[in-house]
């Protein structure tokens, strides 16, 4: 399937949201995802990520996450500047920002001839964590958060009762947890506390996997990087895409 790719700039209450939308290119309507991607924001990876994802018959945004903190267009190299500077940013940023974003890229796709009205999620490292934020929107159908960073720490800024992991009961949505058994950020005993406050939730949908993977054994590029755990990522997120969205 031949895709397009173009950028929007969407307005929301913390300043402009550079957005890279990436769709098959045929007349038809679509289904859409929101695509976040790790601290360093559209890097080589994720753009293709992206356009992989859409190249299966799905719109895809893919949010400058960091927008009110970098001038439009920044992307952060995969080096030791890079990440301290996500990470900065990250710890500078409120979570309940992240709902006016999602509020700005709903409302774009609401206004778009080829969205079908049908949404999803997904997103690596604090991508994860977003996307996991992006389900609390009420369209969000189905979600895949790949060892989605921070969901058992406070780290991100939040006020009372908005830390993302306090608001599980209120997703509809389906939810697919991909983790990686060799990931220090999100460690063994930290993902069984997660776990068990997911099984807590009465009625919400989601599926669990650990593999033997390292922290973003999805980026191509990297000596972290499982080809294989990556083919299962995407089989396991297109099973649930298609079944929900299409």
């Amino acid at each position: 399937m031949l895709i397009t790719s173009e950028i929007v700039d969407l307005n929301t209450p913390t300043g402009v949201m550079r957005t890279y939308v990436h769709r098959p290119k045929h007349d038809g309507k679509v289904p859409a995802v929101l695509f976040y991607s790790e601290i360093f924001q559209q890097t080589g990876p994720i753009e293709r990520a992206a356009r992989f994802l859409a190249g299966h018959g799905y719109a895809v945004l893919v949010p400058e996450v960091f927008h009110e903190l970098n001038p439009i267009g920044t992307i952060l190299g995969y080096d030791d500047a890079g990440r301290d500077k996500g990470n900065a940013d990250k710890m500078a940023k409120d979570v309940q920002a992240y709902d006016t974003d999602n509020r700005a890229m709903i409302d774009y796709l609401n206004a778009q001839s080829w969205y079908d009205g049908n949404l999803g999620a997904a997103g690596f490292c604090i991508g994860g964590h977003l996307a996991f934020r992006a389900a609390l929107q009420p369209e969000v159908k189905a979600t895949a958060c790949f060892y989605a960073t921070d969901l058992h720490t406070n780290i991100i800024p939040n006020k009372p009762g908005q830390h993302s992991m306090d608001r599980i009961n209120e997703i509809k949505g389906e939810l697919l947890m991909i983790w990686g058994k060799q990931d220090p950020h999100i460690p063994g005993d930290k993902r069984a506390e997660l776990y068990n406050r997911f099984a807590a939730v009465p009625g919400l949908h989601y599926t669990w996997h650990e593999f033997n993977g390292q922290h973003a054994f999805m980026r191509d590029e990297g000596e972290r990087y499982d080809a294989q755990l990556v083919n299962i990522g995407y089989q396991l997120t297109l099973q649930m895409f298609g079944n929900v969205l299409k």
